[in-house]
This record gives structure tokens, C-alpha cells and sequence, in this order.
């Protein structure tokens, strides 16, 4: 286990709210939000996470350069290239498709941060995890820390998990029943897992369409040689048309939640999570009494980008 022995690397906790809506009251639910988009200073959400422990290995073993991969929306970029900034690595970032003028504000901000965009063909982007494929780029670009496309690996999940020991913190005296977490890669989710016990459940809603992130889950958690003692589902019934696809009811469901409590969704993951846990407490799907804790993985950076594609449909 990667240990943090530099203060650069332990940012401030982000705060737990509770949620008040006449729902949970008619329901006898509560519900508390883990306000990851709020973390402090560095990138926001679970794309810090998952790169904490990285980035203090890719220092110790030293390596001064960082390659991932992503599309041209991704917060993995956005994250990657805004820590390279802060902490002091040279970031490289393959992008998925050609480029464009002007640049999104997301690939902008890569830039800005000093991230050296390298575009790919979309055949060749699907080489991102072939050997051969790496080992161009690093004759390329030299001595480089990968970093999968998503930012997902087995030290992810390590900083992922801290989520729980730090809401047990922040709320000593209440026991959460339910975790909630959208899932894109899984790494978040799989790291709460190995987080929680025997009597939490947690349960993951997947913003893609199909029955595979079940399968991506375990595989993450048996690669970790980790037993979870707590129970864990997949939803699949929530993604409104698949990844970084919306609707209407999406849209205006994230546009009245951050009339009513001043929170932001964006509408890839965590629209998608809160919307589906309104409807899971309107169809009685956890028991009366029941305390819920929902991850907001930030992801806040996309809302600019989303508008300026789709008309400024998020307020």
C-alpha cells in the first residue's frame, strides 16, 4: 500500500450534508451527500482520488512525465492535466479523434495547464491498452507513468476507499446503510466496496448501457485480492440512453435540484445518480428508517462544454 509522506497530497475533506425534501419525510428516509466536487485544492471529484496514490508513486519511482488517454470532453483529462500543473509533472494526453478549432473549454484547460494534446484516430485510439501501442508512445515521449484511459488501477481504488473512512469521521454518530456512487469505469465504486462492512450495502449506478459493470467490478475487486464484506449491486436501469446520452426528464430534473438545494449535477454521472435515487425512495426500494449517503464525484468541469453543444440546457 502506497503511503502519502508529502503534504501537497492531503487535501482538505470534502464536506457530508444532509438533504431535506418532503419525499424522504414522507418516506422516513435520509439522505447525505459526500460533496467530492467540493474537494480542495486539487482537481475536483474521484478523478483526485483515483490519482492520488499514482501520483505519489509516479514521484517515488521517480518519473517526471505522465501519459493517459481520453475523450475530448473527459474529466480524466481535465484532472491529469490540472494536476501536472499543481504538482510538477510534464503531462501528455492521447485524445480520442481529430482536433478541432477552437479547442472545448475542457481541452482548452488541458492545454492551458500545459498538457501536450496528442489527437488519434479512433482505430487507432482502441490500441490504448495493447503493449506495442505503449511502447510507441514511450519511445515517443520517453520515461512515462501511464495512466489508464478513466484513471482506474488498483491504487485508484486505494484513494477511492477513503471516502468511507472519512464519512465515518464526519459523521461519528450515524450509521449509513446505503453508498451510492455512479459508475463509469467502476473504480470508484470498487473502491467504496473495499471500503464498507458487513451490514452496509453499497450500490453502484452505471451511466452505460448493458450488464457488464457487474463483471468490470468484480474483476477490480479480484485483481485486489480484496474480499468485500458488504454487499454490492449494479443498477442498470438508469443511464437514459447510455454514456454522456440525456433526455428531457434528465435535463430537468438537474436543472430543479439545483434550483432547490444549490448543488450542480452535470448530466454524465451524477444527473444520472440522483435522479435515480428519487425514483428508487419513490418506489419504496429502501426500507423506512434508512440512511443513504450519495457520492458526488464532481465532474462539474463538462457543464460548460455541454451547453455550448446543446444550447444552455443546464441552468
Amino acid at each position: 500500500m502506497i503511503r502519502v509522506d508529502n503534504e501537497l497530497f492531503n487535501n482538505k475533506k470534502s464536506p457530508v450534508i444532509e438533504l431535506h425534501d418532503d419525499l424522504f419525510t414522507k418516506k422516513e428516509i435520509r439522505l447525505f451527500v459526500k460533496r467530492d466536487d467540493l474537494i480542495e485544492p486539487a482537481p475536483s471529484g474521484n478523478k483526485w482520488r483515483k490519482l492520488k496514490y499514482n501520483l505519489v508513486q509516479a514521484k517515488q519511482e521517480g518519473y517526471e512525465k505522465l501519459l493517459t488517454f481520453g475523450g475530448a470532453f473527459s474529466n480524466h483529462i481535465y484532472a491529469v492535466a490540472e494536476a501536472g500543473r499543481r504538482f510538477g509533472f510534464q503531462t501528455i494526453g492521447v485524445i480520442r479523434g481529430e482536433r478541432i478549432q477552437p479547442l472545448n473549454p475542457t481541452l482548452q484547460h488541458a492545454e492551458n495547464c500545459g498538457m501536450h494534446l496528442l489527437f488519434i484516430d479512433r482505430s487507432t485510439y482502441r490500441l490504448k491498452k495493447d503493449k506495442a501501442f505503449q511502447d510507441q508512445l514511450s519511445q515517443r515521449f520517453g520515461k512515462i507513468y501511464l495512466l489508464p484511459e478513466g484513471g482506474t488501477n488498483q491504487l485508484a481504488l486505494q484513494g477511492c476507499s477513503e471516502i468511507v473512512a472519512e464519512v465515518r469521521a464526519q459523521l461519528p454518530d450515524m450509521n449509513i446503510n446505503y453508498w451510492l456512487t455512479a459508475c463509469g469505469t467502476g473504480g470508484t465504486f470498487a473502491g467504496l466496496v473495499q471500503g464498507l462492512e458487513s451490514d452496509e450495502k453499497a450500490i453502484g449506478i452505471s451511466v452505460l448501457k448493458g450488464d457488464f459493470m457487474a463483471g468490470e467490478v468484480q474483476q477490480l475487486l479480484d485483481i485486489s485480492q480484496h474480499k468485500p464484506q458488504a454487499a454490492w449491486e449494479i443498477n442498470t436501469t438508469f443511464h437514459h440512453g447510455g454514456y454522456a446520452k440525456h433526455n428531457p426528464a434528465l435535463i430537468e430534473f438537474i436543472n430543479t435540484f439545483k434550483t432547490k438545494f444549490d448543488i450542480p449535477l452535470d448530466p454524465i454521472y451524477n444527473g444520472k445518480l440522483f435522479y435515480a435515487i428519487w425514483k428508487m425512495i419513490e418506489a419504496d426500494q429502501f426500507p423506512k428508517e434508512s440512511n443513504i449517503l450519495a457520492v458526488h464525484t464532481g465532474g462539474l468541469q463538462g457543464i460548460t462544454g455541454f451547453n455550448e453543444r446543446f444550447g444552455g440546457v443546464l441552468v
